[in-house]
This record gives C-alpha cells, structure tokens and sequence, in this order.
C-alpha cells in the first residue's frame, strides 16, 4: 500500500484527523486519540502501527509482517507495527484499531462527534 493510499483509506473513517509528527510520521486520531501511525522509507515501504485486542497482539506479534510496536509495545501497550501485508489485511487492522480507541471515548465524546 502507498502512503497516499493509506491516508485516503484513513480519511474515509468517520471523524477521523490527520496530523503529521514524530519525525514526519502520518498519525491519525479520532475523538484526540491515536489509532494508527504510518511512517514510509523508500528502502523499507509503509510501516503502519495500530492498536489490538489483548488477543489480537499475541496472535499478530508471531505473525509474518508484524511485531510489537517499538517504543509503544515497551510501554505496557498493545500496538503493532506492520509491513508488508495484503493491503486488505492492513485496512482491517486499521478499522478494528480505529474502532477500539472509538468504544473507549467517553460517551459525550462520541455523542459530540456523531459516532453513537
């Protein structure tokens, strides 16, 4: 998936912003908080961390493509950082992340933004 691609699949989620930071990485949010980060090298491609299930991150840490986010796994949390995988794989870690971070806004914040 290109950088280009990703972020236009990220825009289509409801409420969801873009900003970019931490050294030019493209870091989506919603409701102020981060589902996914998105960083690209040339040599390397499209590196995309998204947040898991507990489940979810025992399975995916094993998985070809993907391992435990640097400096986010470390801390206590369960993120993952892949690369390489079907682009459809992708998109649906993406989504679940994003409707992870979602269920866990409060729910004025939800009823704010629309997504209850």
């Amino acid at each position: 998936m290109t950088p280009a691609a990703f972020n236009a699949f990220c825009a289509t989620l409801p409420q969801s912003t873009h900003v970019v930071q931490w050294g030019g990485a493209d870091v989506w949010k919603v409701g102020g908080k981060v589902f996914a980060i998105a960083g690209f090298v040339e040599e390397i491609g499209l590196s995309v961390s998204f947040k898991v299930t507990p489940i979810g991150y025992e399975i995916l840490s094993d998985a070809e493509g993907c391992r435990p986010a640097p400096y986010l796994a470390s801390r206590g949390m369960k993120w993952i950082q892949a690369r390489g995988i079907a682009d459809t794989d992708l998109m649906d870690h993406v989504r679940g992340s994003y409707d992870i971070i979602v269920a866990a806004l409060p729910k004025k914040t939800r009823r704010e933004l629309g997504l209850l």
